[in-house]
């Protein structure tokens, strides 16, 4: 299982695309410690043991086969990850259950990976724009990008606020 070593900011944020996710199963605990390294960057909330299992229960993500977890639910558990900041667990089902009759897993879960860097990169004003990804307009890419950019928002806010913390800290 490979980690991060480099470390990175929000605004260079990469997620490890479909094929990078480690595919040989891993235990709960690995899943959980996996992820946290990984979206350490972007300041979202430790994913714990109890929270996967919990969305597993919700039907959000599949069962572990014989415990073990594997890029499917790895990549819905990423998505799940930075769509909750600003969406509820009902409508990430709602997304999840769009996606699925349209696109699948790998397809879906690497247009999220490139358009979560793309918006960030705007956000971060990185770029005066934000790339247009894909060929097709629908329903669901307009509800994921609106999704994305509001997270992406989120964690700009929230490191924004971060950030005069520690200055004040530094002030007094």
């Amino acid at each position: 299982m490979e980690m991060k070593n480099k470390k990175q900011t929000p605004k260079d944020f990469k997620l490890p695309r479909y094929t990078e996710i480690p595919n040989t199963g891993l235990y709960l605990e690995q899943v959980s410690q996996y992820m946290n390294d990984i979206l350490s960057p972007l300041g979202c909330a430790t994913i714990t043991s109890s929270m996967i299992s919990n969305y597993v229960k919700k039907g959000l993500i599949t069962s572990p086969v014989k415990k073990l977890y594997y890029a499917d639910q790895i990549s819905y558990l990423f998505a799940v990850s930075i769509m909750k900041l600003v969406l509820p667990m009902e409508h990430i089902q709602k997304l999840f259950d769009m996606q699925k009759e349209v696109y699948s897993t790998p397809v879906a879960y690497d247009y999220f990976c490139t358009e979560l860097e793309n918006v960030l990169q705007y956000v971060y004003e990185e770029k005066e724009q934000m790339d247009e990804i894909g060929s097709s307009s629908t329903q669901i890419k307009t509800m994921l990008r609106n999704t994305i950019i509001s997270a992406a928002h989120i964690i700009h806010l929230n490191e924004c606020f971060k950030n005069l913390d520690s200055q004040k800290l530094n002030i007094e």
